[in-house]
């Protein structure tokens, strides 16, 4: 409890700490700024595209892409220039991009991404766009780009044509200013103008707005531009607005939602972890301490004459001191691979979030994240080995070269063959979710030339050193285990046995899900990193009570059943998935392809990490009370 008191003092250190080396820019007055453009994305399809898949205006010099790192390769980031022109606090109003002439094809790719509610994505001095969405009823801001049109009706698809970028700005000195807010302001407007013009020289004067203020929507709800084949003018117009925010403080609207989510939302989520904790904390104290004493008590002092002409019959989790730590019969190897592999698990899932709460790994950095992610999985590698290795000594194994090449590939095989199917599917659609052949490449290199060296060091250091050793000696002849009562079948502690921990972390779990699949931002890191620490003991603390009733019970095969059972808040991770995919209202196979399997990916992860903490813990506990008492 001491750690979570800890953990909760920390939490308000962990918000506004940003990247080293990520540095503010300085703007002078005219000086260009550069309007960036990403990925084309949809939450209901899962599939992005590259920007100018559809007919927008292009640069003049010819698109270019900027450089990017794996992350952002990895998230289907394509961040490319623009045509916009942009100077430091010159504004703009209703200046033409361009004129393009849509094609029947055109015509039904625009309506496509508009159906299937495509967004843009736009950069600006590293900020991502907002949007200010314009109604005759409301007017909304959203902090995740902006659609690309919507339907008005089955026969009328508006486009949104013009846009009013409005940037705001911290003055930090003489001539120097910072920008601190990008707002979109997206209409609709069928444009004219007088005189025939076809796209090419100087464009012409327009009729549809004034080249002397912004357009507003009250100017255009009239005369909405519709998706349809032969001309079609972009606008836009730029207004700057002084801001008081500082340029440390830009993210935190867009981190917030402007305050969509209040925090007391994540406090809940961790109240309601920390009962459930006291709870099975209460449970441990009541139920196993206050029994053991009994128990070892009992079994330790000397029996009295009566007691002896009785031949008293001992029962309970001592008759079975002989075989609790008798190596499991059924797939011993795959057993030690899995604690292997969970370990590695284990300890890059803890030290990513610690860095990230830290705030090293800022959502302002994009891709940063997943790089990180990759890295300390593979640098983690030794820990698989080492764990394994020993485990698999201990069982007296002989395979041992075996047993390293399978820590060494299964679980990251099975993630990279999932990941390459997948990528196959996304690449036929033409989708810029699909990984280029030299990122793979890299993912490659780090699986083979760092990920499994460091695992056969690991196994190296494992095998050189002592079996681990146990407090009772095992017994040659295994003992027959007595028909066990139906609430002690594997099935049923194992479904049992996930429910809590589960119940400890789904809150935040729906706001990490609104990240991973709703393009929403999660920046509460230090919240996170409270709920895994209270994951784990949550696990820890069921998976101990579960295996003192199954010895009671005279059942010593407890190394499988301590790692299903808190493992199996993985199966209730995906049962949750498949409610929560109703959100995507998605009717594409291919969503259904690519949701489903990655989360049946992250939901193996979660097995292999619960599933470990479950069994150190059952490993901890069994040595303790089999230390406590005497044998003859």
């Amino acid at each position: 409890m001491l750690t979570l008191i800890f953990l909760i003092a920390f939490i308000g250190s962990c918000s506004g700490f940003y990247l080293p080396g990520v540095a503010p820019y300085d703007f002078k007055r005219g000086e260009t700024v550069d309007l960036k453009v990403n990925k084309l994305s949809s939450v209901h399809t899962l599939l992005p595209y590259d920007y100018y898949s559809l007919k927008f205006c292009k640069p003049k010099g010819g698109v270019k892409p900027y450089s990017e790192n794996l992350g952002e390769f990895l998230r289907g980031d394509r961040i490319e220039n623009s045509a916009y022109e942009i100077n430091m606090l010159e504004e703009e109003y209703c200046k033409v991009l361009c004129q393009v002439d849509l094609k029947t094809k055109d015509v039904t790719d625009f309506k496509t991404a508009i159906q299937r509610q495509y967004r843009h994505n736009w950069i600006i001095d590293n900020l991502p766009a907002a949007s200010i969405l314009d109604t005759d009823q409301y007017v909304s801001t959203q902090y995740v780009g902006y659609p690309v049109g919507y339907v008005e009706s089955p026969q009328a698809y508006i486009l949104y044509n013009h846009v009013n970028i409005i940037i705001e700005y911290h003055e930090v000195g003489e001539d120097a200013q910072r920008i601190v807010g990008f707002y979109v302001e997206p209409l609709s407007i069928k444009h004219t103008y007088s005189g025939d013009w076809d796209g090419k020289g100087a464009a012409p004067a327009l009729t549809s707005c004034s080249n002397k203020k912004h357009l507003q929507y009250d100017d255009s709800k009239n005369t909405h531009q519709k998706v349809a084949t032969g001309k079609l003018v972009f606008t836009y117009g730029v207004e700057w607005r002084k801001s008081e925010v500082h340029w440390a403080s830009r993210w935190d609207i867009y981190l917030s939602m402007n305050g969509a989510v209040p925090d007391k939302v994540h406090w809940f989520s961790i109240v309601n972890s920390i009962l459930i904790v006291l709870f099975l904390a209460f449970m441990v104290a009541m139920i196993l301490i206050r029994a053991l004493n009994m128990d070892i008590s009992k079994y330790n002092r000397l029996p009295t004459d009566e007691e002896k002409a009785e031949e008293r019959e001992e029962s309970g989790w001592k008759l079975v001191h002989a075989d609790v730590f008798r190596p499991p019969s059924e797939w011993p190897m795959l057993f030690c691979v899995l604690v292997g592999t969970g370990m590695q698990m284990v300890v890059c899932t803890f030290l990513l979030i610690l860095f990230a709460s830290i705030g090293f790994l800022s959502p302002a950095n994009r891709g940063s994240i997943i790089i990180a992610m990759l890295l300390l999985f593979v640098l983690m590698g030794a820990f698989a080995g080492f764990t394994s290795a020993r485990l698999y000594k201990t069982f007296k194994g002989k395979q041992w070269q075996r047993c390293t090449l399978l820590t060494a590939l299964l679980y990251p095989g099975i993630v990279f063959g999932t990941f390459f199917l997948l990528d196959i599917i996304v690449w036929s659609y033409g989708s810029t979710g699909a990984v280029p052949f030299l990122s793979m490449l890299g993912v490659l290199a780090l699986w083979f030339c760092i990920s499994v060296p460091l695992v056969f060091l690991g196994a190296y250091f494992g095998y050189k050193k002592d079996p681990l050793e146990f407090p009772v000696v095992t017994s040659n002849i295994p003992r027959q285990i007595p028909e066990q009562p139906w609430y002690l079948n594997p099935v049923v502690t194992c479904l049992l046995g996930g429910i809590l921990p589960f119940g400890a972390c789904f809150v935040e779990m729906f706001f990490i899900m609104s990240s991973v699949w709703m393009d929403q931002y999660y920046y509460v890191f230090g919240f996170l990193l409270l709920v895994f620490v209270i994951l784990a003991v949550t696990c820890a603390e069921i998976t101990i009570v579960l295996c003192y009733f199954q010895l009671c019970a005279e059942d010593y095969h407890w190394w499988w059943r301590s790692f299903m059972t808190s493992g199996s808040t993985a199966l209730y991770v995906f049962l949750y998935s498949i409610v929560y995919f109703s959100r995507l209202e998605s009717n594409m196979f291919v969503t259904y392809l690519l949701y489903f399997g990655y989360m049946a990916v992250i939901s193996l992860g979660v097995f292999l990490v619960t599933g470990t903490v479950g069994f150190f813990s059952c490993l901890y506990f069994n040595y303790q009370i089999y230390a406590s008492i005497k044998v003859d």
